[in-house]
């Protein structure tokens, strides 16, 4: 049955005896194709999206679950969050088969245990409110399959992202994701195509939700965390950006405002100190378009 799976099919324009850099121009070549698979997705993507930005908006969470490259993938994306948009801790989170050793050395056997993912599920106390996304560039691993199997049961949003076509985790989940990239350059090594099409899905809904939930403003990150100098640059810029003021005054008003960018924002439109700021923002759930009156 697998070697019947797009993902572990022959790449049909594989040819011996090639360079490196024949190679390396095959392999960008073939990469080229990922974009387009996950542009087909794109409505179905939006159909996740809209179902976890409603589980967040009433309190829930968002937990990606998979094992192997799709679980690392879950990882990195949940662990982008908090810098990005300081998502409160917990926010969206992510469980990987073989726990945080599988992260950097294989667990040999951990994502063919369909009862493990169902207790990883149970252990992080996934509920009817949230939203679980699996993760399986087969469709097929047991781990995610009994995991979202059981999210279901719970009354959780499920959603699945897989690279072969009607595969087992689609039938499962609400909100099915099937970007089909093709056969691997090497056949079966899903890292590859597979993995690049689920980063750019992954990129596309935590954003995406992120954006609807207020976590942005105008494509800028403004609830970036200024910990280091570049992210304080950075945080510099836009406060200067959205309000107009001079790189002086910007330093000021983000130090004024213990920090914090939205609020040092506020406060320069609104007139306002610090503890109003923070009381609009609150008031807005951290919203800055609403307290800016947009």
């Amino acid at each position: 049955m697998l070697a019947t799976l797009l993902t572990e099919k022959e790449y049909a324009k594989w040819q011996k005896s090639q360079s490196a850099g024949s190679i390396l121009a095959a392999m960008n070549a073939a990469d080229s194709e990922v974009s387009a698979a996950v542009a087909c997705q794109i409505s179905r993507i939006e159909n996740s999206v809209d179902a976890i930005v409603t589980a967040l908006d009433r309190g829930g969470h968002l937990i990606y679950i998979g094992a192997g490259t799709s679980g690392r993938l879950g990882v990195l994306d949940a662990a982008e969050c908090p810098p990005t948009f300081h998502t409160p801790p917990g926010l969206v989170r992510a469980i990987i088969a073989g726990g945080d050793e599988a992260l950097r050395h294989s667990v040999e056997g951990a994502e063919d245990d369909s009862e493990a993912g169902v207790r990883d599920i149970f252990a992080s106390g996934v509920s009817a409110s949230d939203a679980v996304v699996g993760i399986s560039a087969s469709g097929r691993t047991p781990y995610v399959v009994g995991a979202l199997t059981y999210a279901r049961s719970l009354g959780a949003v499920t959603s699945g992202i897989s690279c072969t076509p009607n595969s087992e985790l689609s039938r499962i989940v609400e909100f099915p994701i099937e970007p089909l990239a093709g056969p691997e350059f090497l056949a079966g090594s899903t890292r590859l195509r597979a993995g690049t099409a689920t980063k750019l899905v992954l990129n596309m809904i935590s954003t995406t939700v992120m954006i609807k939930l207020g976590y942005t403003y105008r494509g800028l990150m403004v609830n970036v965390q200024p910990t280091n100098r570049k992210l304080e640059d950075r945080a510099l810029r836009i406060i200067q950006q959205i309000t107009g003021v001079s790189l002086d005054r910007a330093a000021e008003l983000l130090e004024e405002a213990g920090r914090s960018v939205p609020t040092a924002i506020v406060m320069e439109k609104k007139g306002v100190p610090r503890s109003e700021a923070e009381q609009l923002l609150s008031l807005a759930r951290g919203r800055l378009d609403v307290v800016l009156g947009e």
